[in-house]
């Protein structure tokens, strides 16, 4: 099984490479916890998705770490990897979107898979969880996806605003909705403030959100052939519209095309979305080191 991981942005909130921020006194990053954790669940290989133009400094301090212990292969997220009959609308600088990073990755995944963003830490646990689900899987099986969702009481930092897939399920822990939102504590209330312009909600401590941990089947990219030259004709030329993977399961849930099981996991999410979240971090990962869950220096 493969593991993809979302690693295109620069983080422009953090002030740089986030992915590339030495997270130990080793030097390794959020991503080699990652890579780490997946190997020992049984992850076979990894798909970075970079920019085009980080390739080489993404390969030397990350890649090449990793290439001894993993299959490692590269997907280039660009701004005109577009269907035929689209271009590039004049003055569009934002990616177009989470989804848009797996289709971007088309050609590299053969196989059931876990889609990951490359700034967040989710734990042993957790890939130990997806990578179980997805081994159960019956061969050959479609739309039988799952999302490792964590309470967002446990997702959020005290430095501003986090996106997060608010999640709704019914009593066998499937998705019935999947709300892509921005969401912070405002006056002692988790409010979440839909990217669709919709109308705010308040959520409970422990309301599952999604992280962006997916486990998709291949026939997911049959879906992107059909759907994102749909997305495309109706957003190309909204500026700030993005094609994100929890709305294309929200739409492939409705439309039947697709099953979501919500996963739930012990380990602790923590991440950096601000520069400040780092110190948080690092003495995270020094404590479960001590604690023996990582050896020292990883590799």
């Amino acid at each position: 099984m493969q593991l993809v991981i979302m690693a295109a942005g620069m983080g422009s909130r953090f002030g740089g490479l986030k992915q590339m921020e030495p997270m130990d006194d080793y030097g390794n990053f959020l991503l080699d916890y990652s890579i780490y954790d997946a190997k020992r669940a049984g992850f076979n290989s990894v798909i970075f998705i970079i920019k085009k133009e980080f390739y080489e400094a993404f390969r030397e301090t990350i890649g090449k770490r990793v290439e001894n212990i993993i299959k490692v292969e590269y997907a280039f997220q660009e701004l005109d990897d577009l269907p035929e009959g689209f271009q590039v609308p004049e003055g569009r600088e934002k990616p177009w979107g989470t989804a848009h990073a797996i289709y971007s990755a088309r050609k590299l995944i053969k196989e059931d898979f876990i889609i990951i963003n490359g700034d967040d830490f989710y734990g042993e646990e957790t890939y130990k969880v997806a990578y179980k689900y997805l081994k159960e899987l019956p061969e050959g099986a479609r739309g039988k996806y799952a999302n490792v969702a964590f309470e967002v009481q446990n997702t959020m930092t005290e430095n501003g605003a986090v996106k997060r897939g608010v999640a709704f399920e019914d009593n066998n822990h499937f998705l019935t909705k999947l709300v892509e939102s921005s969401i912070e504590k405002v006056d002692g209330k988790i409010m979440a403030s839909p990217l669709d312009g919709s109308t705010p909600f308040g959520v409970t401590p422990d309301t599952p959100v999604s992280m962006n941990l997916f486990c998709f089947n291949v026939d997911l990219l049959e879906y992107f052939k059909e759907d994102f030259p749909r997305w495309l004709k109706d957003n190309i030329n909204v500026p700030k519209s993005e094609y994100l993977i929890p709305s294309v399961v929200d739409d492939m849930v409705h439309q039947g095309r697709a099953t979501l099981k919500l996963l739930s996991t012990p380990s602790v999410w923590f991440g950096v979305t601000y520069k400040e979240d780092k110190p948080g971090v690092v003495k995270a990962l020094a404590e479960l080191t001590a604690q023996g869950a990582y050896k020292k220096g990883l590799y």
